[in-house]
């Protein structure tokens, strides 16, 4: 009888330790990885992870088998010996602010003129299906280590940044001639980093691909949306910049001035300029007239030319004084 209890017993454990819960599926959105007695079914080579940006030594550092990727459907069965791994290969997105270890409303940095400053933003990021025994296997929380990751680089790249198109407020004759309300705003880099979010992004995602082949999570984009000082610095860069556009909207309306003088000037010039021309022009015509007459016909046709051209002005004259030594 006792036997018969203990052998119903075994077999409805069997039943459901084995043929019940070594059933298992796979999500669309899931990939799946097995292991047996905690090691994972691996494949021949190694994990390849395109466009990682790692460097040979990386490489050697970061090489990690190849292993076999259970795809969505089922049932699946499993022994009992055996452990299903899942994770969402579907995009995700969490705050920089996120970490398991404390609690944080803003990420702080230091800017390169030494301004602390609160950064807020999002990642989005989705798990490496090419390289799921990193992301398993490799470190115990893989998000908290890229998160580390990504802000270490971050803050960086805030210590160091400068605007790739600032100018000074007034760096020489040509570049005080191409600055204007927004160039002379330039300068102060919490200023700097507002206007250039998109390139502080752009740059972020670049350093980060090494993620990919470091941890198996692949960053999909670097959303920093908030640079936000404490409020008395705050206060005292809009003060900075009230004075600098009110110097760019000076600088802006004496140039203005300057051109329209200078054009008036050019103006001038060329009327002065034409209405000597315009006197000359006749002189010239009779000198040129007076030489061709002399070359022509000689010194006795040029007199006689004279003379008939003094005869209209002769007749118009009121009075003719004429030298007592000169020849009638």
């Amino acid at each position: 009888m006792y036997v018969i209890a203990f052998v119903v017993g075994l077999g409805i454990y069997v039943f459901f330790r084995v043929l019940v819960t070594s059933l298992y599926t796979v999500r669309p959105d899931e990939r799946a990885v097995i292991t047996s007695f905690g090691r994972a079914r691996r494949m021949a080579g190694s994990a390849r992870v395109e466009d990682s940006n790692l460097n040979e030594e990386e490489h050697e550092r970061y090489s990690y088998p190849a292993v076999e990727v259970i795809g969505p459907g089922g049932p699946y069965f499993k022994w009992p010996w055996q452990k299903v791994h899942k994770v969402s290969v579907a995009t995700e997105a969490v705050d920089l602010v996120w970490d398991p270890s404390k609690m944080q409303s803003t990420i702080e940095c230091v800017t390169k003129d030494n301004l602390t400053t609160g950064v807020n933003g999002q990642i989005r990021y989705r798990i490496n299906q090419n390289n799921l025994y990193a992301y398993l296997f490799g470190v115990d929380s893989p998000l908290e280590h890229v998160m580390g990751y990504f802000i270490s680089v971050l803050r960086e790249r805030i210590a160091t940044f400068t605007d790739p198109k600032g100018q000074p407020l007034l760096g020489g004759d040509e570049m005080a001639g191409q600055a204007s309300a927004v160039d002379l705003s330039e300068g102060v880099s919490i200023n700097d980093l507002r206007k250039n979010l998109p390139l502080l992004n752009d740059f972020m995602e670049q350093q980060c691909r090494k993620t990919s082949g470091r941890y198996g999570i692949e960053l999909d984009a670097a959303l920093i949306t908030e640079i936000d000082p404490p409020a008395e610095v705050d206060r005292a860069l809009s003060a900075i910049n009230s004075t600098r556009n009110q110097v760019a909207a000076d600088i802006s309306t004496a140039r203005a001035d300057a051109e329209q003088q200078i054009t008036m000037s050019n103006r001038a010039v060329e009327i002065a300029t034409n209405n000597a021309q315009a006197e000359v022009a006749p002189l010239n015509v009779l000198a040129e007239t007076l030489a061709r007459i002399k070359s022509e016909g000689g010194g006795t046709a040029l007199k006689t030319y004279l003379r008939n051209m003094r005869v209209p002005l002769l007749a118009q004259a009121r009075r003719i004084v004429i030298p007592a030594d000169q020849n009638r």
